[in-house]
């Protein structure tokens, strides 16, 4: 019967949980104005560490200070009782603080205050606890006195020289030097035990020596003890003879007894080993035998870890770091030669003292607030919770109807005022312990305004913007955003509220000019502050310095002109180098200009013009050089301009180091411009060969740096000059470089977890740079739990960069965290990120969807939300589908496109604002619910009809001026006229300059779509405007002028070439043209006469002949030629032909008279090469035909 009592008092305390409303934590600003009048329990902010070795020459400090109001009282307990200070005059403790100081310049002894010390801090609203803080005095005790027998063995066997270093505290480092304080030489065959002992595998004649001293370094107090050294004598059957000592034969011939291997360390065939969770795990076996045996290590049931293995002294030490609980099981060494091998298995166990899973922090509740505390830790074994208040067991703590503690967690309801207290909880078990003090306060206070009054806020337009309004209160006030006094609250759009009550307006326009009121309201009040935002132009530099190079004595300007706001203040500023300019009385500037008269070597730099207001600033810079006078250098002059500087030569490597190396060089020629900077270039082999990339950039005065560099890179090094005319080319390249290896120091960015699949979880990072590899075999350690489960960690490693986890819940989160390795060693553990699992479809949809409200562009959509865990992953928004189903107005064809709109809500019955719809149409909508991935099944159906609006602009607009005295004006209908057109509506009046005429109106019928305006002056211009109308009223204007009488931009093209009087001018141009051109013609025919050549056996002279009437006779035997197989053309160009006369006639020649006959004979052709002469130079053409008619 109890049993089942108690199955149904925990189903109740279940139910409960699950119907329990926690409110949501409130955090207290660290502003001056809210922390002096909040009242808080103490909070420990400064303690020692648990385990505290101080040193015995030194004062003992130990430190605990705390944090308060009132401000705390301080208390001790030393071994569980109270600690009284005032009894002790070596023992003081600081003011305002709780650490105590203990002095011994009076005597007395540090050993005497050894102990366990805790801190209390108390005011009248609670008790804060320190850590136990174990103290122990640093001991360094001498090493007992011992003589020491001569060691005598025989040659081949095994030895142990063992250390025995007294117990210090802490424990001192041990190793084995010689009388000359020369490090023993160690290998495979002799090395030392974690134990501190020098072991042999075997003895060679070689290791006698009388001075095998065993060293014990204490770090506290930086001493070195030396044990009494060791006499070794190795007894050989022959004499030992350096000379005849080799690797390969490390007895010199001598015969020695071989052995199979036998363990030295540790004896037998198993042992046990305990380590600590995340701490680091060393397994030692040493063996014995002739030859030296090698050691191999294995882990049954699995393979060794090896991205947290290292073997170390020659593979007896076997270490793991970071061990966690799979590192647990039996490990086996084996111990081989060529005589036969041995084995032992060491059998580790992973304890692990208490770690959190949930560390418990500060809770801030209002009245009649609900809340928790949560304490989860782990460990092995299981650690126990226990929870004090105020320091004192709970459970001897009165009874408080409000708080009721069920296991880790402590649930507080409807809190009241005076309830608050230091809550402790201390997880233990017998490897260690946990303490964390988390403070509950309840507070109660009216909303508070935290920032500046009336606040005045300039930005530049179209920047980002941020209003500002902190604000406190308790209970958490809820704060809205109001522009002039007016409306609902800003949210949405281009405004966002963020949580800390900021509002940002993406991006500021001048129409966001304004007085904004932040509003805090809870249930004791409300507070208000006002923003006033003013939004101005951005200063900008319109015309720029540009580069100078000007011939020393002349004169130099700079221009710089400015536009900006014409209510910001700007000053122009200009700087050299760098270096505020000053004017002095050469130096002229104006407000656009800077002058620099008689212009010297001391001029040249950089000049930079700034131009800053209030608010902002732009800057813009410019080079000047100054070349040599021409008529003292010509050979520097403006023909010869600065050029690109050589490339700087000599580079040189020194001061090498492990992350750094200097580079010097020697600069080239700067060819009359100045080397303004020297850019450093590098080259590695490794990832990118050949591929130059920039390293650093360094100011052009300087020829010697210190490169900071990458582990694990082959560099090599190129320099670029660089000044105002350009790069020089690199230079040759320095040596190489190498860096020696390190572990990563860089965490992969972009860690995320998210599901691809609704159950998996896809872990992905950006993997390393190659320069940040840091060494080789670079591979990646993820780790990942479930958040609030109390779950281990799991982990993996990869080389790759990403990990997929299979078999998960859908939309559950994981804590997620990275760890870049290579052969080096772990790198940093990188924050913990949240990711979360795969999303799944949602399975309820929104339901009851209507709208209310319609008016022509908008209307109100209401709707039943659905259940947030059917959502089935991230919730995204309430996602409304919507679409123009058709128009109202007969005819008119519309887009039925479906468009979407987001809503963002957690309300039960949650409503929204549907807006830029289309007036006059039906619209038909539903909605569905939406995470990250996918959709919900969708609601009812909703239609509903949009009221008639106004018209849109009408299509087109066109204004044409046919005539001197009239306008013609041409518009088309709206392409949406959001509702039944009635007619159309043109205002208009007379415009000179800025004056304008008394407005006109004419209206029109809706389907007239054209007017002619008679002008009472031909200069007379127009304003027009023009809109459609339906009942609702008059659309948006569309607004033309009419064109200036001077420039017919806007005068109707008439075709003049279908005008019949154009025709005929045409016509009569074209008659007289061709009448010119006959004469020309019969004129050019008449210009010379050429008689025919009587005689055409008769050669050709060179010269011209004059004929007896006066005429000449132009010939020559090139004018002949053409005839012998070719035509001659009118423009005179010669065109070869395939069917000639001359080739099928019996003669050379064919001649032919004045009147165009052919007067020649057939003649055989005897020789192509014999050209004889036309007797006619006339030919009959176009021409001569025209001149026959003359």
């Amino acid at each position: 019967m109890s049993g089942q009592g108690g199955h149904t008092a925990l189903a109740l305390v279940s139910l409960l949980l699950l119907l329990w409303r926690e409110a949501a934590t409130i955090e207290v600003p660290q502003d001056p104005k809210i922390l002096k009048d909040l009242k808080q329990p103490p909070t420990i902010i400064k303690q020692s560490v648990k385990d505290y070795i101080v040193d015995p020459r030194d004062n003992i400090i130990i430190e605990c200070e705390a944090k308060g109001n009132p401000v705390p009282t301080f208390s001790w307990r030393r071994n569980g009782k109270f600690f009284n200070i005032g009894k002790d005059p070596r023992v003081t403790m600081r003011k305002r603080s709780g650490t105590l100081e203990i002095g011994f310049r009076s005597g007395g002894r540090p050993e005497d205050y050894e102990g366990e010390y805790q801190c209390f801090a108390s005011n009248e609203f609670g008790v804060a606890l320190s850590n136990k803080i174990l103290l122990q005095v640093s001991k360094a005790p001498l090493w007992p006195k011992e003589v020491l027998e001569p060691v005598v063995v025989p040659e081949g066997s095994s030895l142990i020289l063992a250390c025995n270093p007294p117990p210090g505290l802490p424990p001192p480092l041990t190793f084995w030097m010689n009388s000359a304080m020369i490090p023993i030489p160690q290998d495979k065959r002799v090395s030392m035990g974690l134990n501190g002992d020098l072991y042999f595998s075997n003895v060679l004649a070689k290791d006698s020596h009388t001075d095998y001293s065993c060293n014990a370094r204490f770090p506290f107090t930086h001493t070195i003890q030396q044990k009494n050294p060791f006499i070794l004598k190795v007894q050989s059957s022959e004499s030992y003879n350096d000379t005849s000592y080799n690797a390969t034969d490390p007895y010199g011939g001598r015969k020695v007894a071989e052995t199979t291997p036998t363990f030295l360390s540790p004896l037998g065939t198993e042992s046990s080993k305990m380590v600590l969770r995340d701490e680091e795990l060393l397994l030692e076996c040493i063996a014995a035998g002739l030859p030296t045996p090698t050691i191999k290590w294995f882990k049954k049931g699995g393979d060794l870890p090896a991205q947290k293995v290292k073997f170390e002294k020659f593979n007896k030490t076997l270490k793991i770091i970071n061990v966690s609980e799979e590192d647990a099981g039996e490990y086996v060494c084996m111990a081989n030669n060529q005589l036969g091998s041995v084995r032992h298995s060491i059998f580790v166990q992973v304890k692990a003292a208490p770690y959190w899973l949930d560390k418990p922090t500060n809770l801030v509740l209002a009245p009649d607030e609900n809340g928790r505390l949560v304490c989860r830790a782990n460990g092995n074994p299981k650690p126990n919770i226990q929870w004090l208040i105020n320091g004192q067991p709970l459970d001897s703590a009165l009874p408080n109807p409000s708080r009721q503690v069920l296991g880790d967690t402590i649930i507080f309801r409807s809190v009241q005022m005076g309830s608050g207290a230091v809550y402790q909880c201390n997880a233990s078990n017998q490897h260690g312990y946990l303490l964390a003090n988390a403070l509950v306060s309840v507070l109660d206070m009216p909303p508070r305004m935290l920032g500046p009054k009336n606040q005045l806020i300039r930005v530049i337009e179209n920047n980002r913007t941020f209003l500002d309004c902190p604000f406190f209160g308790s209970p958490l006030p809820v704060l809205r955003w109001f522009k002039n006094g007016q409306g609902s609250g800003l949210d949405g759009g281009q405004y966002r509220v963020y949580i800390n009550g900021t509002l940002e307006i993406r991006r500021a326009r001048a129409e966001d000019e304004g007085t904004y009121t932040c509003v805090a309201n809870n249930i004791l009040g409300k507070a208000d502050n006002q923003v006033r935002l003013e939004v101005k132009e951005a200063t900008r530099i319109v015309r720029a310095p540009e580069h100078q190079a000007v011939i020393r004595g002349t004169t130099a300007r700079f221009d710089c002109k400015v536009t900006s706001d014409p209510s910001l203040s700007v000053t122009v500023t200009w700087m050299k180098d760098d270096k505020p300019l000053h004017m002095g009385w050469r130096l002229k500037k104006n407000e656009d200009t800077l002058t620099i008269p008689n212009v010297n070597e001391g001029d040249e730099g950089t000049y930079t013009c700034t131009a800053k207001s209030d608010i902002d600033e732009d800057s813009s810079s410019a080079r000047l050089t100054v070349l040599e006078e021409a008529s003292l250098n010509p050979s520097v002059s403006s023909a010869f301009p600065p050029d690109r500087p050589d490339p700087p030569t000599d580079l040189d490597l020194s001061d090498p180091a492990e992350r750094s190396v200097r580079l010097t060089w020697i600069p080239g020629n700067d060819h009359r411009s100045p080397v303004t900077q020297f850019l450093v270039q590098f080259e590695e082999d490794r990832w990118e060969p050949g591929r130059w990339q920039n390293l650093s950039s360094y100011p052009g005065d300087l020829n010697s740096v210190i490169l900071q560099l990458s582990p694990y890179v082959n560099y090599q090094f190129r320099v670029i000059a660089i000044n105002s005319v350009g790069l020089s080319e690199p230079s040759r390249p320095s040596p190489r470089y190498q860096t020696s290896g390190a572990a990563p120091d860089a965490i992969p960015r972009g860690l995320q977890g998210w599901g691809s699949k609704k159950d998996n979880m896809e872990i992905t990072w950006e993997p390393l740079l190659d320069l940040e590899r840091n060494g080789p075999n670079l591979y990646y350690n993820v780790w990942w739990r479930r958040k609030d489960a109390g779950e281990e960690w799991s982990n993996v490693t990869t080389v790759e960069s990403k990990y997929v986890i299979q078999n998960t819940e859908t939309y559950v989160p994981y804590e997620i965290k990275i760890q870049s390795w290579n052969d080096h060693g772990p790198g940093p553990m990188s924050n913990g990120v949240i990711g979360f699992s795969g999303e799944d479809e949602p399975t309820d949809a929104p339901t009851d969807l209507r709208v209310s409200k319609v008016d022509s562009t908008k209307g109100n959509v209401h709707w039943k939300s659905v259940d947030m865990n059917s959502i089935m992953g991230e919730f995204k928004e309430y996602r409304l589908y919507y679409w123009r189903e058709s128009s109202l107005v007969p005819g008119l064809a519309v887009n039925q496109e479906k468009k979407t709109k987001g809503f963002y809500t957690t309300a039960a019955e949650p409503s929204a604002i549907l807006s830029d719809l289309v007036p006059f149409s039906q619209y038909k909508m539903f909605m569905v619910a939406a995470n990250s991935r996918f959709e919900s099944p969708r609601s009812n159906t909703v239609a509903f009809t949009t009221k008639e609006g106004v018209p849109d602009a009408p299509k087109f607009f066109r204004i044409n001026r046919r005539s001197f005295d009239t306008i013609h004006l041409e518009w088309d209908k709206p392409l949406e006229p959001n509702g039944i057109l009635i007619g159309y509506q043109l205002k208009y009046r007379t415009v000179n300059g800025s004056r304008a005429g008394r407005p006109q109106l004419e209206t029109f019928f809706p389907n007239v779509t054209e007017f002619t305006l008679r002008l009472p002056d031909r200069s007379t211009r127009y304003r027009f405007y023009l809109s459609a109308l339906t009942q609702v009223g008059a659309g948006e204007v569309f607004a033309e002028e009419s064109p200036h009488f001077a420039n017919e931009a806007y005068i109707d093209q008439v075709d003049i070439a279908t005008q019949g009087w154009f025709i005929g001018l045409m016509c009569a141009i074209a008659l007289i043209i061709l009448i010119l051109l006959i004469v020309c013609f019969i004129k050019r025919s008449r210009g010379g006469k050429y008689p025919v050549r009587e005689k055409k056996d008769l050669p050709l002279d060179q010269v011209d002949q004059k004929d007896q009437d006066g005429s000449f006779d132009y010939h020559s035997d090139e004018d002949n030629k053409p005839l012998q197989g070719s035509q001659t053309s009118l423009d005179g160009n010669v065109k070869e032909s395939d069917d000639s006369l001359v080739d099928y006639g019996e003669g050379g020649d064919g001649q032919f008279n004045e009147d165009g006959s052919f007067i020649g004979q057939y003649t055989v052709k005897k020789d192509k090469d014999e050209t004889e002469g036309n007797e006619s130079s006339e030919a009959t053409s176009p021409v001569n035909a025209i001149y026959s008619l003359a």
